[in-house]
């Protein structure tokens, strides 16, 4: 098989293997740790790996030599209508374990089936019907052609702000439904969407670049941008492979519509739905009479039995002490204190945290393990909570005792 290896044939070829190994890899995390997340990841990271190859299988030759140049030009290989939707799906199953790809998620997938057909269509005409290249005969390659690459990268944009909506929304839930929401806000969700907008932006610079410098946008000044992509193409690579956290709360969601539906029971019972106010809104089922009933109810309870000091406390476990459901809960909290669940039950926290300071636990223990005691679950959570209290760390707090 040709290949004619050089510096720019190279280390394409580099990126190309590492993304298809990784690739792989990824699907054998799935099927071991049975995350369909890691799916999603898997085909992203595949489709930039086609991506890149045309480039890479340029400089060894392929579009210089029969029968490769063929080849090169029938096979699609930038999926720029899949690369958008697979990217949403993903974001969505990796906070979501509720998330199914459903008949209605097709849809968003038609325009990539669309090009395809086309290919096929050309193929088809070209090869078995003319007999000659017709729709080839400027010898561009149809996966360059602007229109394609402009829409495909608009389609990339919009599933991009879909993502980000999506993990605003579900930042916004975690707050409402969890005492431990800072430890699953995802770190690595930030990262990849940010790696994510890298990849969008590089063909804008690139453009803008050979506005002022031309040689960038000739064949052998393009390889800097799919040198730099398939870097951003690794580095989520790397890191989605190593990623090990996953959203347990289950919930069901439309981007217009501000409230989600938590799943209080998604297991093979009979699912519970119940609407959590994200947004801080006043009642509408529950007067203020109750309010002051539920507030007075919730602070007993969790005094007495100090649930705070569960780390893996949320709305749901009150709930279901309380005897009533998450939403009357959720709205008592955020309207009747003037917070979040989070938010809540971390004063809690703090307030016997500042207890154990005042009777000189501080002295006998460590400031870690006096947090762990009173329901923080990482020193991260604990100093940022304590700060936000307070406005002083907890070492600035002790040395005013």
């Amino acid at each position: 098989m040709l290949f004619q290896f050089g510096a720019y044939s190279s280390l394409l070829l580099i990126s190309f293997t590492q993304g298809i190994i990784y690739s792989a890899l990824l699907v054998l995390k799935a099927i071991r740790t049975e995350n369909k997340s890691n799916y999603w990841l898997s085909l992203f990271i595949f489709l930039c790996s086609l991506f890149i190859a045309p480039w890479m299988l340029g400089f060894a030759g392929w579009y210089d030599n029969q029968p490769y140049r063929d080849f090169m030009f029938y096979m699609p290989f930038q999926h720029l209508f899949f690369i958008g939707p697979i990217i949403y799906f993903y974001t969505q199953s990796l906070l979501n374990p509720s998330f199914k790809f459903s008949k209605k998620y097709t849809l968003h997938l038609l325009p990539g089936f669309f090009y395809l057909l086309y290919i096929i269509a050309i193929w088809i005409y070209d090869k078995f019907i003319l007999g000659d290249c017709y729709f080839y005969a400027n010898g561009m390659d149809k996966d360059f052609d602007e229109w394609y690459q402009k829409l495909g990268l608009i389609s990339m944009i919009i599933y991009f702000i879909l993502s980000i909506r999506y993990y605003n929304v579900y930042k916004k839930l975690m707050f409402q439904v969890v005492s431990y929401a800072d430890s699953v806000l995802f770190k690595w969700i930030k990262n990849y969407l940010i790696a994510f907008l890298v990849m969008l932006l590089l063909p804008i610079a690139f453009d803008i670049i050979g506005y002022f410098f031309p040689k960038i946008k000739t064949y052998q000044g393009s390889w800097w941008f799919f040198m730099l992509f398939s870097i951003v193409m690794y580095y989520i690579a790397i890191t989605g492979y190593s990623n090990p956290i996953n959203s347990s709360i289950p919930f069901k969601i439309s981007l217009f519509d501000k409230n989600p539906i938590l799943l209080l029971n998604s297991n093979n019972a009979e699912e519970v739905e119940t609407v959590i106010d994200i947004e801080h809104e006043t009642f509408e089922e529950v007067n203020a009479p109750e309010i002051q009933h539920w507030k007075s109810k919730i602070e007993t309870l969790i005094q007495e039995e100090k649930l705070y000091q569960n780390p893996e406390l949320t709305l749901s476990d009150l709930a279901k002490k309380l005897e009533t459901n998450a939403s009357v809960i959720s709205k008592t909290i955020n309207q009747g204190f003037g917070l979040n669940f989070n938010d809540f039950i971390n004063n809690y926290r703090i307030d016997a945290v500042k207890n154990s300071f005042a009777i000189g636990e501080h002295k006998k223990s460590t400031l870690l393990g006096i947090a762990y005691d009173c329901g923080f679950n990482s020193k991260a959570t604990f100093n940022r909570a304590f700060k936000k209290n307070t406005g002083k760390t907890p070492k600035e707090f002790i040395e005013t005792l």
